[in-house]
């Protein structure tokens, strides 16, 4: 089964060629719309709030609140990519996060050997995932929903509802807790990781494998892509992403407890599927997720520092959630009816 169809919609050049200017323009919107209203919302309330929003306080804040929730979009977005979508980046950090501080508490084991552990067992659960997709034949949004409530589930077993809490070496809380030229050095980790994958996605091969499974798995298979490899691969790599968050979640709050990690779910969803909407319209990217949540980064931060109460943040992301998809949908048919009458013109 194909969860999400993975097709860009970015204006080719030879459709632009035929356009007038503001047809032109008009097609361009979807690509760049994004970005031009994350710069707009940031000098509005700039403006608005001058003593408090433009301040290195207010950017260091934003950092560490999103940094984990980006590192999670670009998790989800590896196998939408392959037209799959996984769930289980919600749940897994919670289990991720009380697991990294366990091993180091309970079992008294070093943390780089925790964080190795954290890492093998995400990559192993996003194969089991990729399997249970690929092999079992089940669709992604029941069998990454099935996994991650099983995951939960041990998390709950394991904690008894309880909190862990102990006191944890300075090496492992320094994953999270040190600053980089006056900034978090989890912002870096996610720049880091988005180039990378930015540039095995859309500089490589295996990149655009992937998206062609995406878009069309049995005209991959035709071509002699192994569907089945890459898509198991790109659960693997999200599984390994969600363990990462789920460490520097650890490292961040020095605690673990199930009740954390849940409400990363819809902010990583939206951030993905926002970022499909602009710079490749159509097509989960990586600098488009960086962007979709930075739209949501800025535009609670704001709405907050105008006193906005404590359900603000989950009903903005599930608004967002809604026109992304909404926009995306949107303008796959408008691609749709001035692609058509093209195809007419020249025959």
């Amino acid at each position: 089964m194909n969860s999400i169809k993975s097709d860009a919609l970015e204006p080719t050049k030879a459709e632009l060629e035929r356009l007038s200017f503001g047809e032109r323009l008009a097609r361009r919107l979807p690509v760049y719309g994004l970005p031009i209203l994350a710069v707009f919302l940031a000098v509005l309330f700039s403006l608005l709030l001058p003593q408090t929003f433009p301040t290195m306080l207010n950017l260091r804040s934003i950092i560490s609140d999103k940094a984990i929730i980006a590192l999670l979009s670009l998790a989800v977005m590896i196998p939408m990519a392959a037209g799959k979508i996984d769930l289980t980046v919600g749940y897994a950090i919670v289990i991720w996060h009380i697991l990294a501080i366990s091993l180091q508490t309970m079992l008294g084991v070093p943390w780089q050997v925790a964080v190795v552990i954290v890492l093998v067992l995400g990559a192993f659960i996003g194969f089991i995932n990729g399997v249970l997709v690929e092999v079992a034949r089940i669709d992604s949004f029941i069998a990454t929903l099935g996994t991650g409530t099983v995951l939960y589930a041990v998390a709950l077993w394991h904690t008894g509802g309880r909190q862990v809490v102990a006191q944890l070496p300075q090496g492992f809380l320094a994953l999270n807790g040190t600053m980089v030229f006056g900034l978090p050095i989890t912002g870096f980790y996610v720049i880091i990781l988005a180039f990378c994958l930015w540039l095995v996605l859309e500089h490589l091969p295996i990149g655009r494998y992937i998206y062609t499974i995406g878009a069309n798995p049995k005209a991959a298979a035709l071509n002699g892509i192994p569907v089945r490899r890459y898509t198991i691969g790109a659960f693997v790599a999200s599984g390994v992403l969600t363990a990462v968050a789920g460490i520097l979640l650890a490292s961040k709050l020095r605690i673990g407890q199930a009740s954390v990690g849940l409400e990363y779910l819809l902010p990583a969803l939206v951030g993905a599927f926002l970022g499909s909407t602009t710079i490749k319209p159509g097509r989960v990217n990586v600098w488009g997720t960086l962007v979709g949540v930075a739209i949501l980064a800025i535009g609670i931060a704001g709405i907050q520092q105008f006193g906005g109460s404590f359900w603000v943040e989950p009903m903005f992301n599930g608004v967002t959630l809604l026109i992304a998809i909404g926009i995306a949908g949107y303008a796959q048919r408008r691609r749709g009816s001035a692609v058509k009458p093209l195809k007419k013109t020249d025959a």
